[in-house]
């Protein structure tokens, strides 16, 4: 039997990074992220600025836009693009933990923490923008696995 493969990293663009960057640094110290082990590189031969939050499980980045793009509107329904980032919590409680976190890092709340049912009797999740509108989801969905 294959398992699954586990996502090694991830990174997504940004229209300022340097707006941003204390936003996602909340926001993941609040997800189990050590901020002593993140970085951020600038990459000459692509003109990218990289902040990544490093752990042994995998790896969250950011980066800067192209120049041409930097004032486009982030929409999670064009082709080619995140339509959302769900993190797993392990529990209701951390769920409303991370969710008092992005409150106070101004995020803007789709869907406070409660009961999704049309995705299972015990999905329960919050729903959140980042501040250029990529959408994000903090979960825990006991009876999933």
């Amino acid at each position: 039997m294959v398992l699954p493969m586990k996502i090694d990293h991830m990174q997504v663009t940004v229209r300022d990074i340097n707006e941003v960057e204390s936003f996602y640094d909340g926001l993941m110290e609040a997800l189990g992220f050590d901020l002593k082990k993140k970085i951020k590189v600038y990459l000459a031969e692509l003109d990218m600025n990289v902040i990544e939050y490093l752990d042994g499980s995998y790896d969250f980045g950011i980066c800067s836009a192209l120049k041409p793009f930097e004032n486009d509107i982030v929409h999670r329904r064009k082709p080619g693009a995140i339509h959302h980032i769900a993190f797993r919590a392990s529990s209701r409680t951390e769920v409303d933990r991370i969710y008092q976190k992005v409150l106070e890092l101004g995020a803007e709340i789709l869907d406070e923490p409660q009961i999704f049912p049309q995705h299972g009797p015990n999905y329960y999740a919050v729903f959140f923008n980042d501040p250029d509108g990529i959408k994000y989801e903090i979960v825990n969905n006991d009876d999933h696995y």
